[in-house]
């Protein structure tokens, strides 16, 4: 028999991220660098789809939250990395940094 899936997260971490998005400093700090306040919408909404999806098992919480965990997924990997990931060490790893030395 399979087991029944649930959530991708638990949904406390919805909770706990609805929270954190409607506190001061993120305000602050989110106002500060984007010029607007951040929309918590979709936390709150995601915390309440999956408790229904825990309590009811209900079709439709359950799309609307693993299409909610997808869209999040595609928007970060919409950015590249800040820095270039190099294969190995560089070639001159071994030797003493000139610290020591005046300027």
């Amino acid at each position: 028999m399979a087991q029944e899936e649930g959530p991708p997260r638990a949904c406390n971490d919805y909770w706990s991220e609805w929270k954190h998005c409607k506190s001061i400093p993120n305000l602050f700090h989110y106002y500060y660098t984007y010029g607007e306040a951040p929309s918590c919408k979709q936390w709150k909404r995601d915390y309440e789809n999956c408790k229904a999806w825990e309590k009811t098992k209900s079709s439709e919480a359950k799309d609307s939250l693993c299409k909610s965990e997808r869209e999040r997924v595609m928007e970060k990997q919409k950015y590249a990395p800040v820095w270039n990931l190099r294969k190995g060490p560089p070639v001159s790893w071994y030797l003493p940094l000139d610290e020591d030395k005046p300027k």
